[in-house]
C-alpha cells in the first residue's frame, strides 16, 4: 500500500464528529492505530503524541488515534488524558482491515486477535507515504514528527 493512494473513508470521531480522509487533503496525516483504551501502552503513546500535538499542527498536519474501542469509551480516555485530537471509532474494523493491523497475538499464552500498534502518514494528495507496523511506543511520537518534518 505504501506509496498509493489511500481509499477516502469516513468513521466516526469524538466530540460527535465523522472524520473523512478527504476533509484534510492538503495536509499530512497521521493515522495511529492503537489497541485499546486506557490501558498502560496506549496512554503513553497517546500522550506522547498529545505532548507534540502543537509541533504537528504547526507543520500543518492532522493527527487521529484509532482503535476499536466505542466511541463512548474514546470521549472518556480523550477527557481524561486531554487530546486535542480525534479519536476514531473502527468496531467494524473497517479501518483496521484497510490498514491491514489486525494480528493474532499472544496474551498470556492465548491466541488473541487485536491491533498490531501500527502509525501510517497520509499526504496532502492522500497517497500513503510511511508506515511504521509493531511498533514501540517510546520514542515513536517523535520519529513520526521527524518523518513529517522531513517532508
Amino acid at each position: 500500500m505504501l506509496g498509493r493512494k489511500v481509499p477516502d473513508f469516513s468513521v466516526p470521531a469524538t466530540g460527535d464528529a465523522t472524520f473523512r480522509l478527504s476533509d484534510h487533503k492538503g495536509h499530512p496525516v497521521i493515522l495511529y492505530f492503537y489497541p485499546k483504551d486506557n490501558t498502560p501502552g496506549c496512554t503513553v503513546e497517546g500522550t506522547d503524541f498529545r505532548d507534540r500535538h502543537d509541533k504537528f499542527v504547526a507543520l500543518g498536519a492532522i493527527v487521529a488515534g484509532i482503535s476499536r474501542d466505542t466511541l463512548k469509551s474514546h470521549e472518556g480516555f480523550k477527557a481524561k488524558l486531554g487530546f486535542p485530537f480525534p479519536l476514531l471509532s473502527d468496531t467494524d474494523e473497517k479501518l483496521c482491515t484497510l490498514f491491514g493491523v489486525i494480528k493474532l497475538k499472544n496474551m498470556y499464552g492465548k491466541k488473541v486477535r487485536g491491533i498490531e500498534r501500527s502509525t501510517f502518514v497520509v499526504d496532502g494528495k492522500g497517497v500513503l507515504v510511511q508506515e511504521w507496523r509493531g511498533v514501540k511506543v517510546p520514542g515513536h511520537a517523535a520519529e513520526v514528527l521527524a518523518f513529517v518534518r522531513s517532508m
